[in-house]
């Protein structure tokens, strides 16, 4: 599977508003928050691909699923299970 994004790429720096508990909750407990914002837009990036690719496929998947169930699949006959 191809990756979602450049893993190597530079890292930017950024700023970004965030609720003020949530802050503080989380630089209690240590957690870093660079990494775990990547992590949830790798997960959200994926998705939203995912997403996208079955939309623009939606079509074509429609019409195997239709060719299949009218002609069968081309090793219909040589399967023994």
């Amino acid at each position: 599977m191809q990756p979602a994004y450049n893993a190597r790429a530079q890292k930017k720096a950024t700023n970004l508003s965030i609720n003020e508990d949530l802050l503080a909750r989380a630089r209690e407990l240590n957690i870093n928050l660079s990494a775990t914002l990547e992590q949830a837009l790798d997960e959200a990036l994926r998705k939203k691909l995912r997403e996208q690719w079955l939309s623009e496929n939606k079509a074509a998947m429609e019409a195997y699923n239709a060719h299949v169930e009218q002609h069968g699949v081309f090793s219909d006959g040589l399967r023994s299970f």
